[in-house]
């Protein structure tokens, strides 16, 4: 474990297991390295070399008031990327970490990327518009940071207790631990990086950034994700990748990774190994 610093003087936290083929997490939001836990250690047992960073204003990282924005995003991961000296690398994103990844490979992967893979991501754009008619309408995103800013301690115990790991529906099996940790983890970020960062994954716009990826990527998402739903996420980016794969799995939520590990990382370890 250790930091970087990035050109603007920001310190990115990151973990760095293993040797063999780097494979790079991408947390999503508001949390940090630690949700890739159970696949870092998977991972590491089959003999990968496993990396997972805190964005820039989550986590460890540096409590950022500027630069909370996709193309800084991007940046960070290429500066670490080339601290790190990784190629061949396997770059893994959920959520808002996905947009991260598809950021990222499209316009610094170069030579340096082997494979992606996009889980429950935000692409190709969240925010209905004209262009996007399926999207979600802005006054989502604008109670989220009404929310937020009200009280950001109770909101992060509120998202992951309902939606984000389907608990709020009939028959799911709640956990406690996980609830805590995705607060835990939400609330050792920073407000205003967090509060910025809803702009960022409800407004960035990955359309270009799909079409230009030259390297298959994986595209993974639940059928019952409530977060980010699907038929304007993982069923729109398939189209626009020139070698994607798409797996959808029926009734799991937005953070089956966490909810059901044994599903998601048998799946990544085909898709590695293929």
């Amino acid at each position: 474990m250790g930091t970087i610093t990035t050109r603007d003087g920001t310190q990115i936290f990151y973990k760095d297991w293993g040797k063999g083929q780097p494979v790079v997490f991408h947390h999503g939001w508001p949390l940090s390295a630690d949700d890739w836990d159970n696949q870092m250690l998977f991972f590491l047992g089959k003999g990968y070399r496993v990396i997972a960073h805190d964005r820039r204003g989550h986590g460890r990282s540096t409590q950022t008031a500027t630069g909370n924005d996709m193309d800084t995003y991007a940046a960070d991961v290429a500066e670490l990327a080339e601290a790190l000296d990784l190629r061949d690398a396997i770059h893994v994103g959920h959520s808002t970490g996905g947009g991260e990844v598809t950021r990222y490979v499209a316009q610094h992967g170069k030579g340096r990327v082997a494979k992606a893979v996009i889980i429950s991501a935000i692409p190709p754009v969240m925010l209905k518009s004209d262009s996007n008619p399926g999207g979600l309408r802005i006054e989502v995103f604008d109670d989220l940071r009404s929310q937020l800013a009200a009280n950001r301690a109770q909101f992060y115990l509120d998202v992951p207790t309902g939606p984000f790991y389907g608990f709020n529906r009939e028959g799911a099996k709640v956990s406690p631990g996980l609830i805590q940790n995705w607060w835990r983890q939400g609330m050792t970020g920073g407000a205003i990086a967090h509060y910025e960062c809803i702009k960022v994954f409800s407004e960035t716009d990955f359309t270009e950034d799909l079409k230009k990826i030259d390297v298959p990527v994986l595209v993974m998402h639940g059928d019952d994700d409530q977060i980010v739903p699907i038929a304007d996420a993982a069923l729109l980016s398939i189209k626009l990748l020139k070698h994607g794969t798409l797996k959808v799995y029926e009734g799991l939520p937005h953070g089956m990774c966490s909810t059901h590990p044994d599903i998601i990382n048998p799946d990544l370890l085909a898709f590695f190994q293929a």
